[in-house]
C-alpha cells in the first residue's frame, strides 16, 4: 500500500509554532495580527497563498515581504524542534515493516521540510515527498499525481492521510482514498465533507485502519 502523509498537523505537532511565527511576522512587518483560528485555517496551503488569504490587502511585493519575516521566524523557531504527535514513530516503523510505501505531500517549502527532516530519524522511512514550492498548492491534486507517477501507482491504489480539508479535497479530486485525523488544524465536520474512509483520533489507530481497508485500496 502507498500511503501519502501531510506533515504539519498530521505527523508534526507544529500548529502552535506556525501561529506564533505568523503573528510574529505580522508584528515585524507592521500589519495586524490574525487570530490563531484564522491562521490554523490556512495551514497546509503554500505559504505565499496562505499569506494572501490572510492579508488580501497586500500586493505581491507585500506578500513576499511578509513571507520573508515569517520564514526568518520559522528558522529561528526550528532551533527547538517541534514534537511528533504521540504514536507517530512507532506507527510509521510498523507500517514500513509491514511493507507499505510511505510518502509526504506538504504545504511546506522544500527548504523547510529538509530543515525539519535534518532533526528527525524518521525521514529515512519516506521514499518520496512533494513540497508546495515544487508544484501546485493544495487543494490542487498535482502533488499527489506527481507522487503517484514517481512511485508508479494508480491514485486509487494509494491513500492520503491528513488533518485539513485541503488534504482530503485534493485526494477526492483524483479519487484517491483518504483518511482524516481529528487532532490537527481543521474540525472533524470540515473533514467529513470530503467523505474520508475514517477520521482517526490518534495516529496509532492508522495501522489497524489501513489493514481493515486494505482490500478496498487494491
Amino acid at each position: 500500500m502507498h500511503i501519502i502523509f501531510d506533515w504539519d498537523g498530521t505527523i508534526l505537532d507544529s500548529s502552535n509554532k506556525i501561529v506564533f511565527c505568523m503573528q510574529q511576522g505580522a508584528r515585524d512587518f507592521g500589519v495586524s495580527e490574525r487570530s490563531a483560528d484564522e491562521i490554523r485555517n490556512i495551514i497546509g496551503l503554500e505559504l505565499s497563498l496562505a499569506i494572501a488569504y490572510l492579508y488580501p490587502e497586500l500586493d505581491t511585493q507585500g506578500v513576499e515581504e511578509m513571507r520573508g519575516h515569517y520564514v526568518r521566524c520559522c528558522i529561528e523557531a526550528d532551533r527547538r524542534p517541534c514534537q511528533l504527535f504521540p504514536g507517530v514513530t512507532e506507527t510509521l516503523h510498523a507500517l514500513k515493516d509491514a511493507g507499505h510505501d510511505l510518502c509526504v505531500a506538504t504545504g511546506k517549502s522544500r527548504r523547510g521540510l529538509d530543515r525539519v527532516f535534518a532533526n528527525l530519524d524518521i525521514c529515512a522511512l519516506f521514499s518520496a515527498s512533494r513540497c508546495a514550492d515544487e508544484t501546485a498548492s493544495k487543494p490542487d491534486p498535482l502533488m499527489l499525481r506527481e507522487l503517484c507517477a514517481e512511485r508508479s501507482v494508480n491514485p486509487a491504489d494509494a491513500v492520503m492521510v491528513g488533518d485539513t480539508e485541503y488534504d482530503l479535497e485534493m485526494a477526492s479530486r483524483i479519487a484517491m482514498p483518504r483518511i482524516g485525523v481529528s487532532y490537527g488544524a481543521h474540525s472533524v465536520e470540515r473533514l467529513l465533507r470530503w467523505d474520508p474512509l475514517s477520521v482517526l483520533d490518534e495516529f496509532s489507530e492508522l495501522l489497524p485502519e489501513i489493514e481493515r481497508h486494505r482490500r478496498s485500496f487494491k
